[in-house]
């Protein structure tokens, strides 16, 4: 579904991403794990079009969208869950979740909203509530559910448990096992490299904006390398 090549991306001089290569199979969710500052969330910023590609081809669905605008990218299926989860604080939690559909036909906009709500029915109880007065998890939930009203073929989720309390990180990983029984393809930021690997059909380690090693989530979860740097093992 995706191919990434060569992929590089740079903040004025300093160059963030340093010739990416890595594939998105349809079906799977992939992890990107690795240290602050590795380049992860430059990475799913350059997928989406939030940052620009210095270098190298983005290929979604066989098409190049290397130069696509953002919005382009999000009506071939391309959707964010951002860092920081970045809700519209003052606007109702139903307003931020009409936002992610703006660009659906507006007559399915209704039933993707019941289908959100069913995924997260906090959200449903407090919809006319603005989305600042909600707990972090619940604004995670607001964020992932944003995302889903864009009807994502392929979901970039980046770092979906910062800054949660335990129980709740085991809530947003059952959500996104969830999503991916409904098929949605996804791509995984994640600080949590144990959880992210442990639900990865595949993972890739990024370093200094180059991938330093890849394969399936089980192989990373057991590899000293990974297991030292990232695991505490």
């Amino acid at each position: 579904m995706l191919r990434v090549q060569g992929l590089a991306s740079a903040y004025g001089r300093i160059t963030a991403l340093k010739g990416v290569d890595l594939d998105v199979r349809r079906g799977e969710i992939v992890a990107l794990v690795g240290a602050n500052g590795a380049g992860k969330t430059t990475l799913l910023r350059t997928l989406s079009g939030a940052q620009p590609a210095t270098a190298g081809r983005i290929e979604f669905d066989g098409q190049d969208i290397s130069r696509l605008r953002p919005d382009q990218r999000v009506r071939l299926g391309i959707c964010q869950s951002p860092e920081g989860r970045q809700v519209f604080g003052p606007l109702s939690i139903e307003d931020n979740l009409r936002l992610g559909a703006y660009t659906q036909p507006r007559q399915q906009v209704a039933g993707d909203l019941e289908k959100v709500y069913a995924m997260f029915p906090v959200l449903k109880e407090k919809r006319q509530l603005p989305a600042g007065t909600l707990s972090g998890g619940q604004q995670q939930m607001l964020s992932i559910g944003r995302a889903l009203m864009g009807r994502p073929k392929l979901l970039l989720l980046d770092e979906p448990s910062m800054g949660l309390a335990p129980l709740l990180v085991k809530e947003v990983f059952n959500v996104i096992a969830a999503l991916k029984e409904q098929g949605i393809t996804i791509l995984l930021v994640e600080q949590n490299a144990f959880a992210a690997l442990a639900i990865a059909d595949r993972g890739y380690v990024l370093e200094t904006g180059t991938v330093t090693l890849s394969g399936t989530g089980e192989e990373l979860l057991s590899s000293e390398a990974v297991r030292a740097a990232y695991l505490g093992m």
